[in-house]
């Protein structure tokens, strides 16, 4: 494994830590301190202005006027729709459940790769998928049986969120091979940003803000320097070393560090609504996963 593809799936590994603690951490403060349609402007408006000023001060580069239709669908399948579908999910269900969910994605991005990229269905990321399925099989059915905080709409949601994510990737693949990453972030959150302010602006308004504590402008500062802009710019920075399939197959850890999250929160600081999703078969499960994301990851996807 060379150098950049190493580096690639250190940048995978920090992304997904960045997300699997992200599914209990924007929860917190959902909806009780912030509408799901608010915190999503809140995440665009502010990511346009991050990802755009380094644009302006490093990234002297213009795009070709045929490339902004798929640059406007990306915003729209990998910033606005990809956002909304997730915040509203995760409001609504539980973090293991929507953790769970997203492991999906991997087998979505596999059918976009081969219908759009023509992209060959390995044996090894086969029996990958299939182990680290199975891991995920058992968490969802488990994960159904918890009390008070699953829910059949939220869990729909963190589908259609999945699906649009292994979309993106899928599309975004061929920006990458073209442009610098900041620039295709760049333009993708500035699209997202304008397909979402119709149905946003009203609720960002209407929001409370004397209502926020610190712990509120924390984790917002959480999802937007950390599950947005650094946990975005290590995806893309990976897809330019490896396919979107390896780079979707790392969702899998997702739920193993959404039950650490819960387990922290039963345990070390008492949050006793948690303690039942603990248990385990969860444990053994979660175990399937990471060994399902070795065996998709451990060999060099390029023969040349």
């Amino acid at each position: 494994m060379n150098s950049n593809i190493y580096k690639a799936h250190i940048a995978l590994l920090g992304a997904n830590l960045i997300y699997g603690a992200n599914y209990i951490i924007a929860k917190g403060i959902m909806p009780g301190k912030i509408n799901p349609n608010a915190f999503v402007f809140i995440r665009l408006a502010c990511c346009v202005v991050l990802f755009w000023s380094i644009k302006f001060l490093f990234v002297k580069e213009k795009v070709e006027r045929k490339d902004f239709l798929r640059l406007a669908l990306c915003g729209l399948i990998g910033a606005a729709a990809n956002m909304l579908f997730f915040f509203h999910g995760i409001n609504l269900t539980s973090p293991i459940d929507a953790s769970i969910i997203m492991t999906a994605t991997p087998v979505i991005v596999l059918i976009f790769s081969f219908l759009i990229l023509k992209e060959r269905i390995t044996k090894n990321k086969l029996i990958g998928i299939f182990i680290g399925g199975v891991g995920a099989l058992i968490l969802i059915l488990y994960g159904n049986t918890a009390s008070g905080t699953s829910s059949l709409l939220g869990n729909l949601f963190v589908l259609f969120n999945a699906t649009c994510y292994g979309l993106y990737l899928v599309i975004v693949k061929t920006l990458m091979k073209k442009y610098n990453a900041i620039t295709v972030i760049s333009w993708m959150f500035l699209f997202g940003l304008l397909f979402i302010f119709p149905f946003t602006l009203n609720d960002f308004t209407n929001t409370n803000f004397d209502t926020f504590t610190i712990n509120t402008y924390l984790v917002i500062g959480y999802v937007v320097i950390f599950t947005t802009f650094f946990a975005y710019l290590f995806n893309v920075y990976a897809l330019n070393y490896v396919t979107p399939s390896v780079t979707s197959s790392y969702i899998y850890l997702q739920p193993v560090i959404s039950f650490i999250m819960v387990s922290l929160y039963a345990y070390i600081l008492m949050k006793d609504k948690y303690a039942h999703d603990i248990n385990l078969v969860k444990i053994l499960s979660c175990l399937l996963v990471v060994i399902g994301v070795y065996i998709i990851s451990k060999t060099p996807k390029k023969l040349a």
